[in-house]
């Protein structure tokens, strides 16, 4: 079983962290994954930079920009990550967009993920139709769950096309803006995490975009399995470094 699908089976709510990989320096990205799981994580999504990141707010773009200026590529981040596993345990997506993958080819692309170790892939601009009808084979015979976006817009057609062509999570976007431009959560965003949750799907759903704090994590995992926590905590990286991982981890779980 997918360390994914354990994960999920676990009687808690969980906490995924994404950061961007080579961010703020080149050579923490190991060291942010190790801090992560030694205070408690329960998932972490590993950010591929991209030059175009049109899905992700500023304070991401911005780590991109700076993480390729560090010198991030597909390529530093697979020698990087060659041994976490004898380090970490806990479940280990990659997110970012196609475009390099595809450069970097899919098939090797998924078979380096498999020897390193990684669970997921998040690729917001591959589609549902493409992967399944092109690349849901190879994703398959590397172990790697495909985790695909919904938003308040996914019409309830599409997101049961979703739940069947999924097995791992879906990443419930809160609201259809990019990450990191919203704090805190209305009464449109909590009757959508209610109505999702009442679909009773096959698949957990872990929620996106504005969760910052104890209070919003709260929340967001009311109806939901989990929570992703991206901007805010690079945002953390950024004013307090890679040291602070422990603290920030602790105010959102209390």
């Amino acid at each position: 079983m997918n360390r994914i699908n354990k994960k999920s089976q676990e009687n808690k709510k969980l906490l995924s962290i994404y950061f961007t990989a080579g961010y703020p320096n080149l050579d923490d990205t190991v060291k942010i994954i190790e801090d992560l799981e030694a205070s408690g994580v329960d998932m972490i999504e590993i950010g591929l930079p991209f030059s175009d990141p049109l899905a992700d707010g500023p304070t991401i773009q911005e780590s991109s920009t700076a993480a390729l200026h560090n010198g991030m590529r597909t390529e530093v981040l697979f020698e990087q990550l060659k041994d976490i596993r004898k380090s970490v345990t806990i479940p280990l997506i990659i997110m970012g967009y196609f475009n390099p993958m595809l450069q970097y080819g899919v098939a090797a692309f998924c078979k380096k993920c498999k020897e390193i170790g990684i669970d997921g892939i998040i690729m917001p601009d591959l589609p549902l139709a493409v992967y399944e009808n092109e690349y849901r084979g190879v994703f398959e015979q590397n172990g790697l769950e495909n985790i695909f976006l919904i938003t308040p817009q996914t019409s309830e057609k599409r997101i049961r096309e979703i739940d069947a062509a999924s097995n791992g999570f879906i990443y419930m976007v809160s609201s259809a803006s990019v990450t990191g431009s919203k704090s805190g959560f209305g009464d449109a965003q909590e009757s959508y995490f209610e109505r999702i949750h009442n679909l009773q799907l096959a698949n957990e759903q872990i929620v996106g975009f504005g969760i910052n704090d104890h209070e919003t994590f709260a929340a967001a995992t009311k109806y939901a399995k989990g929570a992703i926590i991206g901007s805010a905590f690079i945002k953390n990286l950024t004013e307090n470094g890679v040291k602070s991982i422990p603290k920030f981890i602790e105010t959102i779980r209390n």
